[in-house]
């Protein structure tokens, strides 16, 4: 059974949403699975802009096949060549033989590495402020190299002021029937995974995202249709808001965040020993987690939205323990930056890790790594309580201007 929707006079939803989906890209746990957004535009032309993962085709076909009820396909416009938007081109070309393939120079190499059909004779290439004419609609091209991918553009609607926005401004989980961002409680249900998307997936390129912003300001935009997740008709500065903030690698949230990594729970008692001293202290917005058992991409989001971060951790074969070291070098490769870190270590014949986790601090951008390591033999002793307590002052310095 056909479930698009009609978003506008001539414009569809046609995606679909995975719930069966684990891990996103096979690697991201997604509990509320993913959506696959695609649109068609009904002009005097007829446009799809992206297609959608194969393991939604039953559904998208449909939709798309219903939209149309019966019309040809004119235009497939591909804004991003990753497979989870592009796995049915060929499949589209195939149903529709008469379908011109507009994208840019960049996304036909990729065309031509992912697939093995004839491209080049259905194939119209655009460039930066190209124009699609379709009748009622002018659809305009902007360049947004790196977010996330180098083919990456968007497509903007002069005259309905929307914007495909291809992965930026997405999110994980399911669409649920109420496919606009209005129509749910964001702050409460979508906000940690828009949070969690967009820092593990385009986290590491914030310059590039911050010159896809600036292109944004310059056009009217009164609708985002991005490929995952709800499309946004009101308060688009709440989220625009959001994205410059992450991607300028400012805290998000006045507060701490408190991990640590522990083997047999000596550290992440001292873990809890600094959150209690701190709520003492009057820090209300507190989060702490165990490295072991909370996912790398969750950590890295939660530390992209503090402002201030204990990390605890255990020696492990004489280095870091290995969860904690994998959540370092996660944040290292997101480009971590302007943050203020305090760091425990403890070791039971040769206390290493602390000194390796600064190591690693040190070859991020503008991280201040406040006092000296706290460092225990095996477990924290009372005689240990007075260097913990100067610890939490100078990191309630740091946070009590602004509680």
């Amino acid at each position: 059974m056909h479930n698009y929707r009609q978003l506008t006079s001539d414009l569809y939803y046609v995606g679909a949403s995975d719930r069966k989906l684990a891990l996103f890209e096979n690697v991201y746990p997604i509990p509320r699975g993913v959506s696959y957004n695609s649109y068609l535009l009904l002009d005097e032309k007829t446009v799809l802009l992206d297609t959608a993962d194969a393991a939604v085709s039953g559904q998208f076909f449909e939709n798309v096949a219903a939209a149309l009820d019966g019309r040809p396909l004119d235009y497939l416009v591909v804004n991003h060549m990753e497979p989870d938007h592009c796995a049915l081109i060929e499949d589209i070309v195939l149903r529709y033989p008469t379908v011109t393939v507009v994208t840019n120079n960049k996304a036909a190499a990729m065309i031509r590495q992912f697939f093995s059909f004839d491209i080049d004779s259905r194939l119209q290439t655009v460039a930066e402020g190209g124009t699609l004419n379709t009748g009622r609609h002018t659809l305009t091209f902007v360049m947004t190299p790196m977010v996330h991918w180098p083919e990456v553009m968007m497509t903007y609607d002069t005259v309905d002021k929307i914007l495909f926005s291809a992965d930026a401004f997405g999110t994980f989980g399911a669409l649920n029937g109420n496919i606009y961002a209005d129509e749910v409680n964001f702050d409460r249900d979508w906000l940690d995974d828009a949070r969690r998307y967009f820092i593990n997936i385009v986290g590491k390129y914030g310059v590039q995202v911050q010159s896809a912003l600036k292109k944004a300001a310059t056009i009217d935009i009164q609708m985002i249709c991005p490929l995952h997740g709800p499309i946004w008709r009101k308060e688009l500065g709440y989220f625009i808001g959001k994205y410059d903030t992450w991607s300028k690698y400012l805290p998000e949230e006045r507060g701490l965040l408190i991990v640590y990594a522990s083997v047999y729970g000596h550290t992440a008692s001292a873990a809890e020993k600094m959150a209690s001293l701190m709520a003492e202290r009057g820090v209300r917005n507190i989060a702490m987690y165990d490295a072991s058992h909370t996912h790398v991409s969750q950590l890295v989001s939660e530390a992209f939205r503090f402002s201030h971060v204990v990390l605890a951790s255990s020696t492990y074969n004489a280095g870091i323990f290995t969860p904690m070291e994998n959540l370092l070098l996660d944040l290292k490769a997101h480009n971590w930056q302007n943050r203020t870190v305090a760091i425990i270590e403890n070791g039971t014949w040769a206390a290493q890790s602390g000194k390796q986790i600064r190591a690693i601090l040190e070859q991020m951008k503008d991280i201040s790594v406040v006092g000296e390591n706290l460092s225990l033999k095996s477990a924290m002793k009372p005689d240990q309580l007075a260097d913990m307590n100067t610890l939490a002052d100078l990191l309630l310095a740091e946070l009590k201007e602004e509680l």
